[in-house]
């Protein structure tokens, strides 16, 4: 599975007939989505691992060889760009699927140089179909 990229804040800047009106436009519907899609858990970043609550209430921790990120959504703030945030879709290697919600920032926190590789998405990033998230 590749990984993908979506760029709303540039998608909602060009021409009307450009836009996709079914498409979310905000990070709280794009959230919204991903849910519907199955994209449940909520991950947290460690330096090491990302972390979640199985419905148990069993801890989890998922190591960089454990999980793939399925696509990508940057969100740039209306007034100020530093205000940005990027929504991963993240599927683990045994189909636990959530999301994790990150400032532009973050790698400015401690992390494992395994973990940055993971989630740096500048040399990675194909384009973004909608249809690739996995429903």
């Amino acid at each position: 599975m590749e990984l993908q990229e979506s760029d709303l804040s540039q998608k909602k800047g060009g021409s009307p007939e450009q836009q996709n009106i079914n498409e979310p436009d905000t990070l709280i519907e794009t959230l919204e989505d991903l849910k519907e899609k199955g994209y449940t858990y909520d991950f947290n970043l460690t330096a090491h691992a990302l972390e979640t609550h199985k419905d148990d209430g069993v801890r989890l921790a998922l190591s960089p060889d454990d999980f793939t990120i399925v696509n990508v959504f940057r969100f740039e703030g209306m007034s100020n760009p530093s205000d940005s945030s990027i929504l991963y879709a993240i599927e683990s290697s045994d189909g636990l699927k959530g999301t994790l919600v990150s400032s532009y920032s973050m790698y400015s926190d401690a992390m494992s140089n395994e973990m940055i590789k993971k989630l740096d998405t500048r040399s990675s990033i194909i384009g973004f179909n909608p249809d690739d998230v996995a429903q």
